[in-house]
């Protein structure tokens, strides 16, 4: 208000400056400074409308920062609770997996592929997933979710596989196995001390057998070989007709006309204190209950005749 009233002053003309008098009885001097307070106070004035505005500005900039920040806060918290999905946000299935008569509970998210559940069948059993052959409704796809293939709970799905141990287990190299085979027929009792030959063999040898020769291979006689023994104690003859291809067995009661092509083994056994003879049995069915045996065979007609009945012909 004083700084426009200065702006608007005029001044005298310096003739009537020392004469000039303002009306209240002011003069020139107190005028000017009264102009020059006004001015200071206009300044200072001017000073607090600047620290007011500033004040009114920060004040307003406050607030907005504030709600900028808590309006920034909730969008960080969504992000946070947004980052992951954890299992028990999923929808979840239980169900068994049953191996080797083992059962197992299985609790895992529905939109889990089949690859996924080998690899818990893994860390369950021990099992490679690529040993595996899991089963439910058919084989397993393992790109297939739970969901897709209809997993619901309480559902059991099957697992066949062996671990790696028992893959090495089982893998024993050939030359052991046949060891082991050849040990386990050495620890058999022989042919001839068993109760059912022993009661023949006890007869003793008969008085008409045929001479033998150990040590020495013949070919087939073009007589019969008889004076043996059958598995009743009865006597009995082994008659080779190689052009009908038979092999005639005969005995006091009958004799049986056996195609050559119809016997399935010949086995022997040198019988004790007189290996220059054997005991046989020649195969007539698909199993050992169907052994025709024979006692007091020469030991020299053996080979013989099991390469004619078994198909090495002998030609004369």
């Amino acid at each position: 208000m004083f700084f426009r009233f200065y702006l608007g002053l005029r001044w005298p003309t310096e003739s009537k400056t020392a004469d000039c008098e303002f009306p209240g009885s002011t003069s020139a001097g107190d005028l000017y400074t009264i102009i020059m307070a006004s001015q200071d106070e206009v300044e200072e004035l001017g000073m607090e409308a600047d620290g007011q505005l500033s004040c009114e500005e920060g004040g307003d900039a406050t607030p907005q920062a504030s709600q900028d920040s808590s309006s920034a806060q909730p969008e960080a918290d969504s992000a946070v609770s947004n980052g992951g999905d954890s299992d028990s946000d999923k929808e979840l299935v239980e169900f068994k997996i049953i191996w080797n008569k083992n059962k197992y509970d299985v609790k895992l998210p529905l939109d889990s592929t089949g690859a996924s559940l080998k690899q818990k069948i893994h860390t369950l059993t021990g099992l490679p997933p690529a040993m595996q052959k899991v089963m439910f409704k058919g084989l397993l796809p393992e790109d297939k979710t739970l969901r897709e293939i209809k997993v619901t709970n309480g559902a059991k799905v099957m697992v066949v596989g062996s671990t790696i141990n028992d893959v090495l287990a089982v893998t024993t190299p050939k030359e052991t196995i046949q060891q082991e085979v050849k040990e386990e027929e050495n620890k058999k009792e022989p042919l001839c001390r068993q109760k059912q030959h022993r009661k023949v063999l006890d007869k003793g040898k008969p008085e008409d057998v045929m001479p033998s020769l150990k040590g020495v291979q013949e070919r087939l006689p073009t007589t019969p070989i008889s004076g043996m023994y059958n598995k009743s104690g009865g006597k009995v003859r082994l008659t080779f007709k190689l052009e009908q291809d038979q092999l005639w067995i005969g005995t006091k009661e009958r004799t049986e006309k056996i195609p050559m092509g119809s016997i399935k083994n010949v086995i022997s056994e040198p019988i004790e204190e007189n290996d220059d003879y054997h005991m046989m049995a020649f195969q007539l069915g698909p199993t050992e209950a169907s052994y025709y045996w024979v006692y007091w065979v020469p030991a020299q007609y053996v080979d013989a005749i099991k390469d004619t009945v078994l198909g090495k012909w002998q030609y004369f």
